[in-house]
């Protein structure tokens, strides 16, 4: 009969060793170490929790807070020795405990389980990279507002179905992806609230019969509730679900931007220049400059969606209360996350410094009519309608193709033969520019409309503390001016 193993804290019920390829086979230290920081942190507060209901002395406490401390440094510094025979960073933690201060050490797991241990070091864990994804999405935004500011003046087509559709300002582009960005920002504070509930105490399932005190352990730890049943807290993982599906709609953003880059940096667009510091070459041939970079955002975005569609598969049979299933959860949530960092990171210098092609763009803007709608519009408000007034324009739009000429280069008469309504004053809302001029809605791609919303995105993240004055000198207006009744209010 073999020894049991006794260097296992499950080992007492066990009357033969642990095979070698069962330690292989159910590590999780090659992964779960990142969470040590989060891992030692919360066991500092179970420690002072202790000490605070008497379970463990001052002098007690004092030698695991100083030895996890001791433990903490040693990691980080990279002289920590690292072992598949201890599974999982709890156990590497708790083993370097016991053998710096000895029985003490072994106090440490009162009234906790490695249950509810690796579910409050995940929360802590997923809580900071929430807030790491947070500022780093702050920092995409402002790199799109610069560059508003810098192409203010830029006409672009703006297209549905990829044909091109009507002219919209340079900003108003820009600023589309502040606003996906955004929302990507309250999913992640919304996912917030969630994360940050303590299920520390809840121990293995059904929680202790010591009297301990989880409001303690919750304040100290900065989470905002307690989880309210043990069964539950063990078991739950829709906070790591939910920040993977947050996280896979921001890589759905990146992915939409970066292909949208990437066919405008083409010879048939000519719209964009990548800055040549983010893009590479060819190995055979000499003249490519590659949009690698967009490419791999583009692609990295599959691996994200597919995390996500592991962790839900992962959960769907699972019945109450803890499974081991659940340690595979945590490889696709550390990998989702490195990968969408490192996308939103390589996205910041990338819109930076891109530059458009204004040449390009303006030697081919009057192609595509984008001006019809306007001049749809101005039929409709001389009180002819929609429907009407859609199928005259598209009459002239056919007559305009045949001649191969824009709209605004038809004659007075074809435009008087097409109805009465229109008379010289069309050539007023022809044209690209008179287009876009021509524009009143609140949203909408008007110059004086494009100001405000850029004002306010300044405002909003800190580049322009001023009441709004406009970057040419205009004078200033207060926040709620530039938000429709409701956002003011909200804001």
């Amino acid at each position: 009969m073999t020894d049991p193993a006794v260097h296992k804290p499950w080992s007492g019920v066990f009357r033969e060793a642990t095979d070698s390829r069962l330690e292989q086979f159910t590590e999780s230290i090659s992964f779960d170490r990142r969470l040590y920081e989060h891992d030692i942190a919360a066991s500092i507060a179970h420690a002072q929790m202790l000490a605070s209901v008497s379970l463990l002395s001052a002098d007690e406490c004092q030698q695991i807070v100083q030895g996890l401390e001791a433990i903490r440094q040693e990691i980080e510094q990279g002289q920590f020795p690292f072992s598949v025979e201890l599974e999982d960073i709890h156990m590497h933690v708790e083993r370097a405990l016991v053998e710096r201060i000895g029985d003490v050490g072994r106090k440490l797991h009162t009234a906790r389980s490695r249950n509810d241990q690796v579910s409050t070091d995940v929360r802590l864990w997923v809580r900071a990279a929430i807030d790491e994804l947070d500022r780093l999405l702050v920092e995409v935004q402002r790199a799109f507002v610069e560059r508003s500011t810098r192409d203010r003046d830029c006409i672009l087509p703006a297209y549905t179905h990829t044909q091109r559709a009507q002219p919209v300002l340079a900003p108003h582009y820009w600023l589309a992806y502040c606003e996906k960005f955004e929302r990507d920002r309250g999913r992640l504070a919304d996912c917030r609230r969630r994360v940050n509930v303590s299920p520390l105490g809840t121990a293995a399932v059904a929680g202790t019969s010591l009297a301990i005190n989880r409001e303690e352990t919750r304040t100290r730890l900065g989470f905002d509730a307690v989880a309210a049943n043990s069964l539950d807290a063990s078991s739950d993982r829709d906070f790591a679900l939910e920040f993977a599906f947050v996280c896979a709609l921001i890589a759905t953003h990146l992915s939409t931007w970066a292909e949208e880059w990437i066919l405008w940096s083409t010879i048939e667009f000519r719209f964009l220049k990548l800055p040549q510091a983010f893009c590479t070459g060819s190995s055979i041939m000499p003249q490519k400059i590659n949009p690698d970079v967009l490419e791999l955002v583009r692609g990295k975005t599959a691996r994200v969606v597919g995390n996500l569609q592991a962790l839900l598969v992962l959960v769907k049979g699972l019945p109450l209360a803890y499974n081991r299933d659940l340690q595979e959860g945590q490889e696709p949530l550390f990998d989702t996350f490195d990968t969408v960092r490192s996308c939103v990171e390589i996205a910041i210098p990338v819109v930076a410094g891109a530059e458009l092609n204004r040449e390009a763009i303006a030697a081919r803007l009057e192609l595509g009519y984008l001006d019809a709608t306007t001049l749809m519009e101005l039929l409709i408000a001389r009180g002819v309608p929609q429907r009407t007034a859609h199928e005259l324009v598209g009459r002239l739009v056919r007559l305009a193709m045949e001649r191969s000429v824009p709209l605004a280069e038809l004659k007075p008469a074809d435009f008087s033969a097409a109805h009465p309504a229109l008379d010289n004053s069309v050539y007023d809302v022809l044209g690209v520019e008179r287009a876009v001029t021509a524009f009143r809605s609140y949203g909408s791609t008007a110059p004086a409309e494009v100001d405000r919303q850029l004002a306010r995105w300044r405002m909003r993240l800190g580049l322009d503390r001023r009441s709004a004055a406009a970057d040419d000198g205009s004078d200033g207006f207060e926040l709620d001016s530039v938000l429709p009744p409701e956002e003011g209010r909200h804001s």
